[in-house]
């Protein structure tokens, strides 16, 4: 139950640090932007139906995409000082964290119309 709670929170924590560091700045915040209303509007609506004994089961793409965002956050984190390990250290995260904001509208508007249809037709089982 805690699980999908702390993901969402380090995801979080950790975008609101990379702004604020200025590591992700520009245009690169749009994908974390996408990413934190994603989060928001989910578990919202997982919240809503979960009161009407309705499941929204997660999806394999869905676990994908928390990896991928993940591991983009692991490199976007290592910052400059990843760079000087590894050259590519902030390109890999910088695409990285724009895959995980693709997939996560692509998973986003999976869920929504899933769980939209269940609010729509009063579904309670």
């Amino acid at each position: 139950m805690l699980g999908p709670i702390a993901d969402k929170l380090l995801v979080s924590a950790s975008l609101i640090l990379l702004a604020a560091w200025d590591t992700i700045a520009g245009y690169t915040i749009i994908p974390a932007i996408i990413i934190m209303s994603r989060e928001i509007l989910v578990s919202g609506l997982r919240e809503f139906l979960a009161a009407t004994s309705v499941s929204v089961p997660v999806t394999m793409l869905a676990k994908w995409k928390t990896t991928v965002q993940m591991v983009a956050i692991g490199f976007l984190l290592a910052g400059p000082a990843g760079e000087k390990v590894f050259w590519l250290t902030l390109e890999i995260g910088y695409t990285g964290l724009w895959a995980a904001a693709i997939l996560t509208i692509y998973t986003g508007y999976d869920y929504m119309r899933v769980g939209l249809t269940h609010v729509v037709n009063g579904d309670n089982e």
